[in-house]
């Protein structure tokens, strides 16, 4: 479609964001390229290959108590009233004989069960044992936290801190994992500027905002210079970092005299999407060229941001092979009503405050608008509202999203 024809047909028909992304979705492959990282820098990384044990932990039978390891049958009919008198031994466990062992230390040989300290008297070399013990007892068998050869982790888990314990405890001192996904970072318009903007001008904030977000998301970004609304440089910044994994535009993804980038998309490759039914930034676009996805925000900031989330997030992920974690959520009543479009769905952007009762209110920014940056800047996070409704009334429990806080 020319850039004519795109003017006049406008937005009349909106994709459904479900359907929007899935439609990107089929076209992004994850990647293969892989890296041998020690523990220390794994932490966040995703795993590319199957972990294994290779030891047992523990590795060795363990008291898992203080106190003394016996042979389980010495210690039958033991009662407060009636103790056991075992010698006190050091070594092997013989017959009639108790060994003191700490939490955590070696079983000794010859005993197959531990008495608790406070189940046990000393007096000079005996022990007097106030509680019969079964065999097994209080005693912690080899491979009982992870046995040898059992699967810990499968491709795509993301490590998490705890992991790298239980990696170490093992014998795992490097994994393999995925490269970092890569993304180019191209703001667009002729009117933006780094800083003292005059008459006209806007300071580009858009382009540093996604490449953050980006970084944040476990993507390598390159956050390139600002370039003019002309197909021509629009197309050769494209053409340019095409050899990432994901390319980016904010600006010029609508139907305006100046939005070109749809229209070089689609000469470059494919636009398979434009125009989505949510609130704010109706006027993304989501294509591929030569195989890699090109997902073009709109200028406004809060548009951007929003559709940021919403499709560049998982694209980045599905590239990258990770996983996609939900946003952190808060429950909270409604101060205020929030109005939707039907048929679209709205991100609302609120502030979190504690009423009485220490419960949680959620009060809607007063402005609203996809260009007010402040709405999003200095919210606690959004409210969505689905497309079947037309919105939420003063008093209903919704949830917020902490969309700012997502790997």
């Amino acid at each position: 479609m020319s850039h004519d024809d795109l003017e006049r047909a406008g937005f009349k028909d909106r994709t459904r964001v479900a359907e929007a992304l899935e439609t990107v979705l089929d076209v992004v492959a994850g990647h293969d390229r892989t890296e041998r990282v020690a523990l220390g820098r794994a932490d966040g990384r995703t795993l590319a290959e199957t972990v294994t044990a290779p030891t047992p932990v523990p590795g060795y039978d363990r008291a898992a108590m203080d106190g003394y390891a016996v042979r389980a049958e010495d210690t039958f009919g033991a009662s407060d009233r009636s103790p056991t008198i075992l010698r006190e031994g050091d070594g092997t466990v013989t017959p009639g004989e108790a060994v003191r062992v700490h939490t955590g230390s070696d079983l000794p040989a010859g005993a197959d069960a531990v008495v608790m300290v406070e189940e046990t008297e000393t007096v000079g070399d005996e022990v007097e044992v106030f509680d019969a013990v079964a065999e097994g007892e209080n005693v912690g068998d080899v491979g009982e936290d992870v046995a040898e050869g059992q699967e810990l982790y499968r491709p795509g888990h993301r490590i998490r801190p705890s992991d790298l314990g239980l990696l170490k405890s093992v014998g795992v001192d490097q994994v393999t994992v995925y490269d970092h996904p890569t993304v180019g970072v191209i703001p667009t318009g002729e009117e933006l500027v780094q800083h003292d903007p005059d008459p006209g001008e806007v300071i580009e904030t858009n382009g540093l905002t996604v490449s953050r977000m980006a970084d944040r998301w476990g993507a390598v970004p390159t956050y390139r210079k600002v370039v003019d609304d002309d197909p021509n440089a629009i197309r050769a910044a494209i053409q340019r970092d095409l050899a990432k994994d994901v390319v980016v535009t904010t600006g010029g993804s609508s139907v305006g005299e100046r939005d070109y980038t749809p229209e070089v998309v689609d000469e470059l490759g494919e636009v398979l999407v434009h125009g989505v039914a949510l609130k704010p930034g109706h006027p993304v676009a989501l294509g591929v060229v030569e195989g890699t996805p090109v997902v073009m925000l709109p200028g406004y900031p809060v548009a951007c941001i929003v559709n940021a989330v919403q499709f560049l997030r998982p694209i980045l992920k599905r590239a990258g092979n990770m996983p996609v974690p939900d946003h952190p959520t808060v429950e909270a009543e409604l101060s205020r009503k929030i109005s939707s479009e039907p048929g679209t769905r709205t991100f609302a952007r609120v502030r979190l405050t504690t009423g009485e009762g220490d419960r949680q209110v959620a009060e809607p920014t007063r402005a609203s608008g996809s260009g007010v940056l402040s709405s999003v800047a200095l919210a606690d996070g959004w409210v969505v509202v689905p497309e079947r409704r037309e919105g939420y009334d003063a008093g209903e429990r919704v949830t917020v999203e902490d969309w700012e806080w997502s790997a």
